[in-house]
């Protein structure tokens, strides 16, 4: 249900796209870019442009929906190539490889709208993503003469972003988050296209047998299953189909974490090393 307040943070939002001019966007397809995409359009008309970075770290599924949510908006799409594999430091995989990530990725959306004659680069952060640890905000922030959060601005959340979508007719709206594939690897673990492409793979074969959210860890040899705890018997259910798949893919051994899905299971270790 869209409250009164959600309504009017929705119109604030609106009154910020209209006061930018123009804007070129992140796009990703997923729930918050596509619900940015969609408003941008709808006030901008052709001053708006979809950008979607594709690089290994991309899932192949999430490349083909934004292909496909972009036609459905109606708004004008580039698919462009991202290069933070050409970066040293990225592959080493810190903490903050989302902050270089971004930084490389938003630097190049600043030039694309300079040299295309647009005024601002807009990302889908919303309020929510105060609350997290995001170190590419950094990034955000380090480009703010450029880039800005229009969300956040407008003071959306996940929830506000999720009911406009339903309203406005948007199939994202119930969408499950989808991560970069790089979350899926312990920091520290170098990031390879090899093994992200194993990942990528891995929760392709899995994907059809559950309904809610799901990740598959990458700990070398081990393939580290994570979905919600309502999934867990399915999973069981076809765990020796699953397992022969998995090893297909290029895992020896095949786990399934008992604790069930978690966004950002892996930043734990960063709590654990602060603890110490």
């Amino acid at each position: 249900m869209v409250t009164a307040e959600t309504k009017e943070r929705y119109n604030k939002l609106r009154t910020i796209l209209k006061d930018m001019g123009s804007v070129v966007i992140g796009f990703s397809g997923g729930v918050d870019s596509t619900f940015l995409s969609y408003t941008a359009h709808d006030v901008l008309h052709d001053k708006a442009l979809a950008v979607t970075a594709v690089s290994p770290t991309l899932p192949h599924s999430e490349e083909e929906d934004a292909v496909s949510m972009a036609k459905q908006i109606g708004i004008h799409h580039l698919v462009v190539h991202s290069t933070e594999f050409d970066d040293e430091e990225f592959v080493k995989n810190p903490m903050d490889r989302c902050y270089i990530c971004k930084k490389i990725r938003f630097s190049a959306l600043v030039e694309l709208a300079k040299q295309q004659h647009y005024q601002w680069v807009i990302d889908g952060g919303n309020v929510d993503d105060l609350g997290d640890f995001r170190p590419g905000m950094k990034a955000l922030e380090e480009l703010s003469d450029a880039v800005r959060s229009p969300m956040i601005e407008a003071g959306l959340t996940k929830a506000d972003i999720r009911a406009l979508s339903k309203e406005l007719g948007l199939r994202t709206w119930d969408k499950q988050s989808a991560a970069c594939l790089a979350s899926r690897v312990p920091y520290g673990v170098e990031l390879t296209p090899e093994r992200l492409h194993m990942v990528d793979e891995a929760e392709s074969v899995i994907a059809p047998y559950i309904k809610g959210s799901l990740r598959v860890r990458y700990h070398g040899d081990i393939a580290r299953i994570e979905v919600g705890e309502d999934e867990l018997p399915v999973i069981l259910e076809h765990r020796q189909e699953i397992v022969q798949k998995l090893r297909q893919c290029g895992f020896v051994y095949v786990t399934l974490d008992l604790g069930g899905y978690e966004m950002g299971s892996l930043n734990e270790v960063i709590d654990t090393n602060e603890a110490k």
